[in-house]
């Protein structure tokens, strides 16, 4: 369990990993962090989001009780490969990936025994990326997912648990790894998809002048990051690839009341939207 002298480590600060780590600073623990850009160490350290940082510092890795890493999924599994030699003996592991399929088993297959990687996702973002965007107000709205597999502990779930209430995640839930990605296929990656493929549809730029709020919500996720977000989504595309199937076939649906002049039949269909979207209200 975290105690007042734990110490943490945050390997990548962009936005999640130093919103990670300026929530955990505020609360009155140690924070280490490494990331290969200078520039966002000296911010951090500047602003008060971590005690200490480093390009590279083997040091911080045999000190931390609790590593969190806030890289690509692909390079999660490659750095704990390559550096869980020098993890503390009892350490605690975790990571922010969006898609656990290729990232979970392949850690805990080549993981030591005496450490303990129990992988989590904060549903939280920002449309922007950088510790210089760090806020860790964004969890205070969010829900925090656990994802422990049968080679976790019952204290490591209790311990990211308390780990989502020190940074004051709104809603705590479990769930494996399967029933994770297809959750996030529908309710992030198709989202992304669509917000990218609308802004794809034609050159819309020469409608910046007239575009209202609705236009603006619905691509607001379409600024994105193409080098994290094409791999999130190979990872886990047949997922992705079935809700693109169902999506497309909805749309096809609403399509069809056009073409039969269906007035009741597309009222029904913004009728159950409305409900179903009601449930979303925060």
């Amino acid at each position: 369990m975290i105690q007042e002298n734990t110490r943490f480590l945050i390997v990548g600060l962009g936005l999640i990993g130093g919103s990670y780590a300026m929530g955990l600073k505020k609360n009155g623990y140690h924070v280490d962090a490494i990331e290969i850009n200078q520039l966002s160490i000296d911010y951090a350290l500047k602003h008060d989001i971590i005690d200490r940082g480093s390009t590279f510092d083997i040091d911080y890795i045999k000190e931390a009780d609790i590593i969190i890493s806030g890289l690509y999924p692909n390079m999660t599994v490659d750095w704990i490969t390559t550096y869980q030699k020098y993890f503390k003996p009892g350490a605690l592991i975790t990571d922010v990936s969006s898609v656990k399929t290729g990232v979970v088993k392949p850690i805990q297959n080549i993981i030591r025994k005496d450490v303990e990687f129990i992988s989590s996702h904060p549903m939280a973002g920002k449309e922007v990326s950088g510790v210089k965007f760090a806020d860790d107000s964004i969890f205070h709205i969010a829900n925090f997912i656990i994802l422990p597999t049968d080679n976790n502990s019952r204290e490591a779930v209790d311990t990211m648990r308390q780990f989502a209430d020190i940074l004051g995640f709104r809603n705590i839930s479990e769930l494996t790894v399967e029933q994770h990605d297809e959750m996030v296929g529908f309710v992030s990656h198709l989202t992304h998809a669509i917000a990218v493929s609308l802004m794809n549809t034609n050159d819309n730029t020469h409608l910046v002048e007239y575009t209202g709020d609705s236009f603006r919500d619905l691509t607001r996720i379409a600024k994105i990051n193409e080098n994290l977000w094409s791999e999130v989504f190979f990872l886990n595309k047949d997922n992705l690839i079935r809700e693109i199937d169902d999506f497309i076939q909805e749309v096809n649906h609403l399509k069809s009341k056009l073409e039969e002049n269906d007035k009741d039949g597309l009222k029904e269909l913004f009728i159950q939207s409305t409900a179903r979207r009601k449930l979303f209200d925060r």
